[in-house]
């Protein structure tokens, strides 16, 4: 078990042949506990460097595969509730019929997002990590295998809702969303600058709901380009639809 964290477990994927592997998880992530580590201990960041070290050249075979057989595949991160699933459910039901759309889906328990998906029909494989905070690489290889997509297919990869873990793990994917919601406040780019820091896209959800919240999207969207001054912002809805025709066609401009 991570001490930082808590992040433990194996990945397994739901629907298919039990499939475990031991998840390891560095123990040096930027979180402030009031620990004292001794001097000339350098075991934390021994190991963060070997763990990274393993999950990148995973990621690059990942990354490898996907470039030989055609296929796109980007990671969708946010914090819990944000709307991801929403957006996904959305998405799978609009690019029916012209964009071949798959789901790796990543939750601690439970299928019921994975289900959501696939009612709207799309092509999902569940991951559960149990008490892990995040999808990894090697959670991610698994997953394509079961999914075996085609030449053309975007492959979405929904992480754990989190906002710090996911941003360290790359997973092999050619592009980051983040999507951020309006009722979370406008404090989040500066709050977890290495989520936004390494983002294509930032999504701002939710946005229907602005005439009755205090956001401030001048100090947003200001905030954001200090963090990351080539993240792409677009302002978002599910609900009432706002922004929904630029994110489709960022999709599939992302999938050629």
């Amino acid at each position: 078990m991570c001490a930082t964290c808590g992040c433990a477990g194996d990945g397994a994927v739901v629907h298919a042949a039990a499939d475990h592997h031991d998840h390891e998880h560095p123990q040096g992530h930027e979180h402030s506990h009031g620990h004292v580590i001794p001097p000339g201990d350098t075991r934390t960041i021994q190991l963060q460097q070997k763990v990274l070290a393993k999950n990148d050249d995973i990621a690059a075979r990942n990354r490898d595969r996907l470039a030989e057989r055609g296929v796109s595949m980007l990671n969708l991160m946010s914090s819990p509730g944000a709307g991801k699933t929403t957006l996904l459910e959305c998405t799978a039901r609009a690019l029916a019929g012209e964009l071949d759309v798959a789901v790796i889906e990543g939750d601690q328990e439970t299928a019921l997002d994975a289900g959501r998906i696939s009612a709207a029909g799309c092509r999902v494989v569940q991951i559960n990590t149990g008490a892990g905070c995040h999808l990894d690489a090697a959670m991610i290889a698994r997953g394509l295998d079961e999914l075996n997509p085609a030449s053309g297919t975007a492959v979405i990869i929904e992480n754990v809702g989190n906002l710090v873990c996911p941003a360290l793990f790359d997973l092999g994917e050619g592009h980051r969303v983040v999507l951020a919601s309006v009722t979370e406040g406008a404090d989040k780019p500066l709050k977890y600058p290495q989520m936004f820091r390494q983002a294509d896209l930032v999504l701002l959800t939710k946005v229907d709901l602005l005439p009755y919240i205090d956001f401030d999207i001048h100090r947003y969207t200001a905030d954001l380009a200090g963090v990351s001054p080539a993240a792409r912002l677009m302002h978002l809805s599910a609900v009432s639809g706002e922004g929904m025709n630029a994110w489709l066609d960022w999709l599939t401009a992302a999938a050629k």
